[in-house]
Protein backbone atom coordinates (compact mmCIF):
# COMPACT_ATOMS: atom_id res chain seq x y z
CA UNK A 1 0.00 0.00 0.00
CA UNK A 2 2.97 2.43 0.75
CA UNK A 3 4.57 2.19 -2.93
CA UNK A 4 0.47 2.90 -4.44
CA UNK A 5 0.33 5.59 -1.92
CA UNK A 6 3.93 6.95 -3.34
CA UNK A 7 3.01 6.46 -6.83
CA UNK A 8 -0.15 8.20 -6.55
CA UNK A 9 1.70 11.04 -4.48
CA UNK A 10 3.57 11.25 -7.61
CA UNK A 11 1.47 11.82 -10.15
CA UNK A 12 -0.18 14.37 -7.89
CA UNK A 13 2.84 16.18 -8.21
CA UNK A 14 3.51 15.72 -12.06
CA UNK A 15 -0.21 17.33 -12.35
CA UNK A 16 0.30 19.99 -9.87
CA UNK A 17 3.73 20.68 -12.38
CA UNK A 18 1.65 20.57 -15.45
CA UNK A 19 -1.12 22.94 -14.39
CA UNK A 20 1.51 25.07 -13.32
CA UNK A 21 3.30 25.25 -16.74
CA UNK A 22 0.41 25.86 -18.40
CA UNK A 23 -0.90 28.83 -16.48
CA UNK A 24 2.48 30.45 -16.50
CA UNK A 25 1.84 30.17 -20.40
CA UNK A 26 -1.87 32.28 -20.36
CA UNK A 27 -0.38 34.92 -18.17
CA UNK A 28 2.09 35.42 -20.96
CA UNK A 29 -0.43 35.88 -23.11
CA UNK A 30 -0.88 32.52 -24.91
CA UNK A 31 -5.14 32.62 -25.32
CA UNK A 32 -5.67 29.69 -27.81
CA UNK A 33 -7.36 26.96 -25.98
CA UNK A 34 -6.40 24.47 -29.10
CA UNK A 35 -2.67 25.11 -28.88
CA UNK A 36 -2.95 24.85 -24.72
CA UNK A 37 -5.07 21.73 -25.14
CA UNK A 38 -1.90 20.63 -27.51
CA UNK A 39 0.85 21.34 -24.99
CA UNK A 40 -1.32 19.91 -22.32
CA UNK A 41 -1.27 16.51 -23.92
CA UNK A 42 2.91 16.50 -25.59
CA UNK A 43 4.92 15.19 -22.16
CA UNK A 44 7.49 17.92 -22.95
CA UNK A 45 9.60 15.96 -20.55
CA UNK A 46 9.98 12.71 -23.07
CA UNK A 47 11.51 15.13 -25.20
CA UNK A 48 14.21 16.83 -23.50
CA UNK A 49 17.41 15.28 -22.78
CA UNK A 50 17.36 12.97 -19.64
CA UNK A 51 20.07 15.28 -18.25
CA UNK A 52 17.31 18.19 -18.32
CA UNK A 53 14.07 15.99 -17.78
CA UNK A 54 13.57 17.46 -14.54
CA UNK A 55 13.92 21.29 -16.28
CA UNK A 56 10.87 20.41 -19.13
CA UNK A 57 8.31 21.77 -17.02
CA UNK A 58 9.87 25.37 -17.26
CA UNK A 59 10.00 28.00 -19.74
CA UNK A 60 13.42 27.36 -20.82
CA UNK A 61 15.16 26.81 -24.27
CA UNK A 62 17.27 23.23 -23.38
CA UNK A 63 20.12 22.04 -25.28
CA UNK A 64 19.79 18.77 -27.40
CA UNK A 65 22.15 16.77 -29.84
CA UNK A 66 23.78 18.24 -32.66
CA UNK A 67 24.25 21.63 -31.12
CA UNK A 68 20.67 22.18 -31.75
CA UNK A 69 18.38 23.89 -29.11
CA UNK A 70 15.01 22.86 -27.96
CA UNK A 71 13.01 25.70 -28.28
CA UNK A 72 11.06 27.06 -24.56
CA UNK A 73 7.45 26.19 -24.54
CA UNK A 74 6.25 29.78 -25.11
CA UNK A 75 8.25 30.13 -28.37
CA UNK A 76 6.85 26.95 -29.39
CA UNK A 77 3.38 27.77 -28.70
CA UNK A 78 3.68 31.32 -30.19
CA UNK A 79 4.80 29.42 -33.35
CA UNK A 80 1.93 26.70 -33.44
CA UNK A 81 -0.82 29.90 -32.25
CA UNK A 82 0.71 32.36 -35.00
CA UNK A 83 0.80 29.61 -37.69
CA UNK A 84 -3.19 29.56 -37.70
CA UNK A 85 -3.42 25.97 -37.99
CA UNK A 86 -7.00 24.29 -39.17
CA UNK A 87 -7.77 21.07 -38.28
CA UNK A 88 -7.90 19.80 -41.81
CA UNK A 89 -4.29 21.41 -42.78
CA UNK A 90 -1.31 19.62 -44.02
CA UNK A 91 1.78 21.57 -42.31
CA UNK A 92 5.85 21.03 -43.44
CA UNK A 93 8.07 21.47 -41.08
CA UNK A 94 11.96 22.60 -41.20
CA UNK A 95 13.73 21.61 -38.60
CA UNK A 96 12.40 18.64 -36.30
CA UNK A 97 14.88 19.06 -33.56
CA UNK A 98 13.64 16.77 -30.79
CA UNK A 99 10.15 16.43 -32.17
CA UNK A 100 8.62 18.37 -29.39
CA UNK A 101 7.14 21.21 -32.00
CA UNK A 102 6.35 18.34 -34.45
CA UNK A 103 3.90 16.72 -31.78
CA UNK A 104 1.97 19.92 -30.88
CA UNK A 105 1.70 20.56 -34.72
CA UNK A 106 0.46 17.27 -35.29
CA UNK A 107 -1.95 17.89 -32.42
CA UNK A 108 -3.91 20.47 -34.50
CA UNK A 109 -3.38 19.52 -37.98
CA UNK A 110 -4.38 17.07 -40.13
CA UNK A 111 -0.55 15.87 -41.45
CA UNK A 112 3.14 16.86 -40.50
CA UNK A 113 5.92 16.69 -42.55
CA UNK A 114 9.35 17.57 -40.96
CA UNK A 115 12.85 17.69 -42.43
CA UNK A 116 15.80 17.36 -40.15
CA UNK A 117 19.51 17.40 -41.16
CA UNK A 118 20.89 15.87 -38.65
CA UNK A 119 20.26 11.73 -38.86
CA UNK A 120 20.53 10.97 -35.27
CA UNK A 121 17.66 13.49 -34.53
CA UNK A 122 15.48 12.76 -37.09
CA UNK A 123 15.81 8.88 -35.54
CA UNK A 124 14.90 10.18 -32.39
CA UNK A 125 12.35 12.58 -32.94
CA UNK A 126 10.82 9.57 -34.88
CA UNK A 127 10.85 7.35 -31.86
CA UNK A 128 9.72 10.29 -29.36
CA UNK A 129 6.44 10.59 -31.48
CA UNK A 130 5.70 7.10 -31.87
CA UNK A 131 6.22 6.76 -28.09
CA UNK A 132 3.18 8.90 -27.85
CA UNK A 133 0.85 7.84 -30.03
CA UNK A 134 1.55 10.24 -32.83
CA UNK A 135 0.79 8.52 -35.93
CA UNK A 136 0.13 11.77 -38.55
CA UNK A 137 3.37 13.35 -38.52
CA UNK A 138 6.89 11.72 -40.50
CA UNK A 139 10.15 12.87 -39.91
CA UNK A 140 12.56 12.46 -42.80
CA UNK A 141 15.92 13.28 -42.89
CA UNK A 142 16.75 15.42 -45.50
CA UNK A 143 18.22 19.13 -46.83
CA UNK A 144 15.46 21.47 -45.58
CA UNK A 145 16.37 23.78 -48.06
CA UNK A 146 15.99 21.28 -50.94
CA UNK A 147 12.50 20.21 -50.68
CA UNK A 148 11.50 18.29 -53.34
CA UNK A 149 8.16 19.14 -55.92
CA UNK A 150 7.25 15.47 -55.34
CA UNK A 151 6.39 16.30 -51.66
CA UNK A 152 3.25 18.05 -52.78
CA UNK A 153 1.99 21.19 -51.27
CA UNK A 154 1.41 22.52 -48.15
CA UNK A 155 -1.19 24.56 -46.36
CA UNK A 156 1.12 25.81 -43.62
CA UNK A 157 5.47 25.97 -43.41
CA UNK A 158 7.25 26.44 -40.70
CA UNK A 159 11.14 26.85 -40.89
CA UNK A 160 12.42 26.67 -36.90
CA UNK A 161 15.69 29.02 -38.52
CA UNK A 162 16.20 32.43 -40.55
CA UNK A 163 16.05 32.62 -43.64
CA UNK A 164 16.25 36.02 -45.07
CA UNK A 165 14.93 34.50 -48.64
CA UNK A 166 13.52 31.42 -48.76
CA UNK A 167 14.01 29.06 -51.38
CA UNK A 168 12.05 28.92 -54.76
CA UNK A 169 11.44 24.75 -53.96
CA UNK A 170 10.50 26.16 -50.46
CA UNK A 171 8.22 28.95 -51.90
CA UNK A 172 6.84 26.17 -54.19
CA UNK A 173 5.33 24.13 -51.71
CA UNK A 174 3.37 26.47 -50.26
CA UNK A 175 -0.47 26.77 -51.52
CA UNK A 176 -2.23 29.54 -52.46
CA UNK A 177 -3.70 31.46 -49.66
CA UNK A 178 -0.84 29.48 -47.54
CA UNK A 179 1.47 30.79 -44.49
CA UNK A 180 4.68 30.59 -44.10
CA UNK A 181 6.50 31.22 -40.82
CA UNK A 182 10.53 32.02 -40.61
CA UNK A 183 13.44 33.86 -38.86
CA UNK A 184 14.07 36.71 -40.46
CA UNK A 185 16.87 39.79 -39.81
CA UNK A 186 15.80 42.98 -38.51
CA UNK A 187 16.32 45.63 -40.99
CA UNK A 188 17.29 47.66 -37.93
CA UNK A 189 20.28 45.05 -36.81
CA UNK A 190 18.20 44.19 -33.93
CA UNK A 191 18.32 40.41 -33.89
CA UNK A 192 16.47 38.13 -35.70
CA UNK A 193 12.18 38.58 -35.64
CA UNK A 194 9.78 35.49 -36.40
CA UNK A 195 7.87 36.51 -39.44
CA UNK A 196 4.48 35.54 -41.33
CA UNK A 197 4.91 35.63 -44.81
CA UNK A 198 1.51 35.00 -46.88
CA UNK A 199 1.23 33.75 -50.34
CA UNK A 200 -1.74 35.72 -52.02
CA UNK A 201 -3.81 33.91 -55.49
CA UNK A 202 -2.27 36.87 -57.52
CA UNK A 203 1.29 34.92 -56.62
CA UNK A 204 2.16 38.62 -53.94
CA UNK A 205 3.52 37.88 -50.48
CA UNK A 206 2.27 39.51 -47.63
CA UNK A 207 4.99 39.68 -44.60
CA UNK A 208 4.28 40.50 -40.78
CA UNK A 209 6.68 40.50 -38.13
CA UNK A 210 5.30 38.45 -35.13
CA UNK A 211 7.83 38.39 -32.27
CA UNK A 212 11.74 38.61 -31.37
CA UNK A 213 13.43 34.92 -31.34
CA UNK A 214 16.96 33.73 -31.54
CA UNK A 215 17.26 31.60 -34.58
CA UNK A 216 20.06 30.64 -36.22
CA UNK A 217 20.91 30.28 -40.06
CA UNK A 218 19.61 27.53 -41.80
CA UNK A 219 22.61 25.24 -43.14
CA UNK A 220 22.53 23.27 -46.03
CA UNK A 221 22.86 19.66 -46.99
CA UNK A 222 22.52 17.07 -44.49
CA UNK A 223 24.67 15.38 -41.75
CA UNK A 224 24.67 12.31 -39.89
CA UNK A 225 25.87 13.92 -36.04
CA UNK A 226 28.20 16.02 -35.12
Amino acid sequence: MAGVARDESAIDVRAEARAAFLLRLRARGLRDVNVLRAIETVPRELFAPHLYADLAMRDLALPIPCGQTMPEPFVAARIAESARIEPGHRVLEIGSGSGYVTAILARLCASVVSIERFQTLAIAARERLAAIGVANAAVVWGDGLCVSPDIGQFDRIIVHAVLDQPPTTLLGALAVDGVLLVGRRRQDGAGVAMMRLRRAAGGDWAAEPLFACRLQGLIPGIAASL
